[in-house]
């Protein structure tokens, strides 16, 4: 609101200066009204944001340094790691999915550290695009590098929403150097195409999730990450140094679309070639010499007179049939091919085209991602900036006009 105020007070000065000073009303205008369209067209694109590298610590839906403590019926969709500690309990009740797996202190869950250490670092140092509230509750928010003031400690006491703008790859990123809270009963919501998997949490101490909550991203936690009770999980809670402690909850696998491609099968209908033979062209003449190809004379696919058409209805003048067998010829009569299934044969004068299939792929159409909090940008100029440009440009055709009809009134004065 505060660039369309300024361009609008431009817009003013524009008209004022055309009507008091021709000159400079004119330079103005036509300087001013590319420059309004720059700006427009700037303004209206979003900066994408690439994902968080994650490497091997993907494999895990809990990850942590120095134990793993689990209370009630907790189920993990993907691995459990920890590493360097070596204390895991609750393991059974709690339950690990196949094909995910137990890794304590072993060399897969220390490379899966080293990963989450580099992933940490990565999502620590993105620049931010917009700071928010400490409390996330009720944000609507689109792509992009989140922190609360100061980076300080985030919180999240009810809904919130975040908008993919129609594109699967866009890439939510929250920063805070303190604590990461959530309340009982709070929810993190995606829609318009955004992915879990593409939902990050960098936290500089500690994160917990509050009772009865349901949570979506990648916690990446310097120290710990308590989940409390009942709570699900679309995504991860990878700590690099502290405990991970559960009760009774449930992590499911991160959702994570890519751009959609739709398959098109087409199939092409047989098509039949008649091959038609002179009068007078003697049997034997084809392009397979008779008795050598490879159905034997006489015991073609077409028994002789039997054709598609029968003997003596053809277009062969003198009742020669049409793909049937020249009179007294036998398998050597024209010779052709049936193609469509790598194989060559002849048969008699019946050339077959079969059906075959042709895949197309056709890649979706997604839109451009977008950062601010707002409702989606548009990918043309906005109409507001299209308004005040013609504004711009009509004023310095005025002032064009006034400056050349100001001198030829003088001249009309100084006459009289």
């Amino acid at each position: 609101m505060l660039i369309i105020g300024v361009l609008i007070a431009l817009s003013v000065l524009v008209g004022l200066l055309t009507i008091r000073r021709y000159r400079a009303g004119t330079v103005v205008g036509f300087l001013l009204a590319p420059t309004i369209l720059l700006l427009a067209g700037t303004s209206a694109s979003a900066a994408i944001v690439p994902t968080v590298p994650l490497g091997t610590s993907a494999n895990y839906s809990v990850l942590a340094g120095s134990t793993v403590t689990n209370t009630g019926n907790s189920t993990l969709a993907q691995s459990l790691g920890l590493w360097p500690g070596t204390s895991i309990t609750g393991f059974p009740p709690g339950v690990v999915t196949p094909p995910g797996t137990t890794d304590n202190n072993n060399a897969a869950a220390q490379q899966a550290q080293s990963d989450l250490t580099a992933a940490y670092t990565n999502a620590a140092g993105r620049p931010i695009d917009a700071t928010t509230t400490a409390d996330l509750a009720n944000l609507h928010l689109g792509a992009g590098v989140y922190a609360g003031p100061s980076h300080g400690a985030l919180s999240l006491n009810g809904p919130l929403t975040l908008d993919g703008a129609g594109d699967a790859s866009s890439v939510f990123i929250f920063q805070t150097n303190s604590t990461l809270i959530t309340g009982s009963g709070s929810t993190v919501s995606l829609i318009n195409g955004a992915q879990e998997c593409n939902v990050f949490w960098q936290v500089g101490s500690s994160a917990t999730l509050g009772t009865g909550s349901v949570f979506v991203g990648n916690i990446l936690a310097l120290t710990s990450i308590t989940v409390n009770t009942g709570v699900t999980v679309h995504g991860r809670a990878l700590a690099q140094n502290g405990a991970v402690t559960l009760d009774d909850d449930t992590f499911v696998a991160p959702s994570c679309a890519t751009t959609t491609t739709t398959t098109t099968t087409t199939t092409v209908p047989p098509t039949t070639t008649t091959t038609t033979t002179a009068p007078g062209t003697p049997p034997g003449t084809g392009t397979t010499p008779p008795g050598t190809g490879t159905t034997p004379p006489g015991t073609g696919t077409t028994p002789p007179g039997t054709g598609t058409t029968p003997p003596g209805t053809g277009t062969t003048p003198g009742g020669t049939p049409i793909g049937g067998t020249p009179p007294g010829g036998g398998g050597g009569g024209g010779g052709s091919t049936i193609l469509g299934t790598g194989t060559t044969s002849t048969t008699l004068g019946i050339t077959t085209l079969g059906a075959s299939t042709i895949t197309s792929t056709i890649p979706s159409v997604v839109g451009t991602p977008f950062t601010g909090g707002g409702p989606p940008a548009g990918r043309g100029i906005p109409w507001p900036a299209m308004v005040l440009a013609a504004l711009s440009a009509a004023a310095g055709v005025l002032g064009l006009v006034l400056r050349r009809r100001g001198p030829n009134r003088q001249s009309v004065q100084e006459r009289s």
